[in-house]
């Protein structure tokens, strides 16, 4: 029998130490070579593009995600799981929900793997559904005290704060520009559409882990090359799929590309990541292919053992 979910089926079943638990056994198995990976892939279609990511875990699974990029005011993601054995297709995702709590989570193992260990204060700038699932699952790695929040909206940053009180019950306060938002902040998330650099790498505290969401490329970044210099530490989720932009990644291009490391790699001790307090650490998350489906995945198992 095929499973559906639905964004709210997703959202009371799948809670944040679920989704982190299971993206650090995606990214495990991607660096072990158990799931394979490959980078994206699109249609053009005229006046939009339909991408398509797929994965398969060795001798479990397979399955894809799809969405386009038209704009459409009821456009929707959808992920497919099939059984590895049979090929049934054990499980249908419907909506952006499940998306957007793999993107977190991914994020909330990065937290955990290179930001200090006494990390415990968030500044976001950004205050859409992405920037709310990395704090939502970081809350998840880390005893959090404080969140602060700036995006262009001052209605969404206000809105923004009121929910981390609200459902995470930390602290939590909207503010007027990017510098304040992280300034002497742990941890710090960029989650923003914006094509051009919203941060100044020089308000970025020794110490400070920062999360960058989706790709960023030449002319199409919210941040710039001076972040990625003062970095002691780059890692990607997938560096297949850095280097397969184009154009390419900032991370993924000289002088940086040599120290742009696979948090899988990491994550397995295979090599260092933060090693001194003081050390500026960079996560560029461009979304390990497979990971949707690998947290289907794990949603169907989780109601199944609670049947």
């Amino acid at each position: 029998m095929t499973l559906f979910y639905s964004d709210a089926e997703v959202s009371a079943a799948l809670d944040a130490p679920t989704t982190v638990d299971a993206m650090r056994s995606a990214l495990l198995a991607a660096y072990d070579r158990r799931l394979t990976a490959p980078p994206r892939t699109s249609a053009p279609l005229g006046g939009g593009r339909m991408v398509l990511t797929a994965g398969c875990l060795t001798g479990e699974w397979y399955g894809y995600r799809s969405y386009d990029t038209f704009g459409h005011p009821e456009s929707q993601q959808l992920v497919v799981l099939h059984d590895g054995r049979t090929g049934a297709v054990r499980a249908v995702a419907v909506g952006e929900e499940l998306g957007s709590r793999r993107t977190g989570g991914l994020g909330a193992v990065a937290v955990d793997v290179l930001a200090r260990p006494d990390a415990e204060t968030v500044g976001v700038i950004g205050s859409g559904r992405q920037a709310w699932t990395q704090v939502w699952a970081t809350a998840a790695v880390r005893p959090l005290r404080e969140v602060t929040v700036y995006s262009r909206s001052a209605a969404r940053r206000e809105a923004f704060a009121a929910r981390v009180g609200a459902e995470l019950g930390v602290t939590a306060r909207a503010v007027g520009d990017p510098a304040s938002a992280v300034t002497g902040r742990d941890v710090v998330v960029l989650a923003t559409t914006s094509p051009t650099s919203v941060l100044d790498a020089a308000d970025v505290s020794p110490g400070t882990h920062v999360n960058a969401v989706g790709f960023k490329q030449q002319d199409r970044a919210e941040f710039g090359p001076d972040l990625l210099a003062v970095a002691d530490v780059l890692a990607t989720d997938s560096p297949a799929q850095a280097h397969a932009y184009s154009p390419p990644m900032l991370a993924a291009e000289p002088p940086h590309v040599e120290r742009l490391h696979d948090l899988g790699a990491v994550l397995a001790g295979a090599v260092p990541g933060r090693t001194a307090p003081e050390q500026i650490s960079v996560f560029c998350s461009v979304g390990l292919a497979g990971t949707e489906v690998f947290l289907l995945d794990r949603l169907v198992r989780v109601g199944a053992a609670t049947v």
